[in-house]
């Protein structure tokens, strides 16, 4: 047996969790849930993804690549999970490339991929936060302690600025505090 978790839909037997959705790959970022972002699109296909999703209930599944030289990524290209998005703003700018504000939504896992009108379009699952089911003392014990350190560190690195402990002190879900205290 692996020590490794598999990642697992929240509803598999019911074929109403499946999306599908416009690819948007993306090199050196990850989009996790509840994270708002603007990003600078400049590929074609990456930008016909974008016009879809604006058709789409403005809804975008945003996939890191795994090498971010890569101009023209395929499935194999890209990871397996990424983040089910809504485009919150879209502006055209002069040299033809898109400024997009996005906001992460809920992790997805990709069953397949295609090709629709000259941008990739992905058959999702929707994958379940843990800590969202796992709801516990010893998870909110755990939460309360990590801020604490947190807190501790920021007052010592004199770099951390204190509005960006503002806005960990509003951070409703469980899972992502964790992800970006290790991004810092």
């Amino acid at each position: 047996m692996s020590n490794e978790k598999e990642l697992v839909p929240a509803d598999s037997e019911n074929n109403d969790a499946i999306l599908n959705l416009p690819v948007l790959p993306l090199r050196d970022v990850v989009v996790y849930p509840h994270m708002v972002i603007p990003l600078f699109v400049g590929r074609e296909k990456s930008i016909k993804a974008l016009e879809a999703a604006m058709l789409n209930n403005k809804q975008i599944f945003l996939v890191a690549q795994r090498k971010s030289a890569n101009d023209d990524p395929h499935p194999k290209d890209l990871f397996e999970v990424g983040t089910v998005s809504s485009v919150l703003q879209l502006l055209k700018l002069p040299d033809g490339t898109v400024k997009v504000l996005v906001e992460g939504e809920q992790r997805a896992k990709v069953n397949a991929y295609s090709l629709d009108e000259g941008h990739m379009t992905a058959s999702l699952d929707i994958v379940e936060e843990i800590s969202e089911s796992l709801k516990s003392q010893e998870i909110e014990i755990l939460m309360r302690s990590l801020m604490s350190q947190f807190e501790q560190y920021i007052k010592l690195n004199k770099k951390f600025l204190p509005k960006y402990w503002v806005q960990f002190q509003a951070l409703k879900s469980q899972a992502v505090l964790p992800i970006l205290l290790l991004l810092i």
